[in-house]
């Protein structure tokens, strides 16, 4: 098994057109971003070239290669305004394994590892990261890794016929 990790410098279409793919997917799309509805939970639209190289002015993002083939992202930005805690010099965080064999393989583990350092070069302290309530793995998984719940937030999102909270937790990095 061979994990690798390379920043996203250069866009391209075929890159584009993956997350598209992703990003529509109806297994992904519950656990990638918020829904008010049913309704969003169904198409996501297309984001364009232009719009991946705008993302890149306030994302610092990374793919994940799996033995060569590439299975998802995994990104930062720095003090967005949704922070639970707003603590100047946070590193807000996400990931997505878009590719199903990628799922269960420990590479979200040593991802968010590799991510955690690429912060840490960055001489940031402290890591924030949302993850909804229903998404079990992924909690434990944070849990693991050290993250520490400092909030909810009530009715965040919609999946299966109800409004979930969205979990917020925290690592400070020494």
């Amino acid at each position: 098994m061979s994990i690798q990790f390379i920043e996203l410098t250069e866009p391209t279409i075929s890159l584009v057109d993956m997350l598209n793919r992703w990003e529509n997917d109806s297994a992904l799309i519950p656990l990638t971003r918020p829904n008010k509805n049913e309704e969003e939970l169904a198409y996501r639209g297309n984001m364009t070239m232009e719009d991946l190289t705008k993302r890149l002015e306030h994302h610092h993002i990374y793919l994940i290669y799996y033995d060569d083939q590439l299975i998802g992202e995994m990104n930062y930005m720095i003090d967005p305004g949704h922070l639970f805690k707003r603590v100047p010099g946070t590193a807000w965080i996400g990931i997505t394994i878009g590719d199903p064999n990628g799922r269960g393989k420990g590479v979200g583990y040593q991802a968010i590892k590799y991510l955690e350092e690429q912060i840490r070069q960055q001489d940031l302290e402290r890591i924030e990261l949302g993850v909804f309530e229903f998404n079990t793995h992924a909690h434990k998984l944070y849990q693991k890794l050290g993250y520490q719940k400092i909030g909810r937030i009530q009715d965040f999102t919609y999946w299966k016929d109800r409004m979930w909270a969205d979990i917020r937790m925290e690592k400070i990095l020494r």
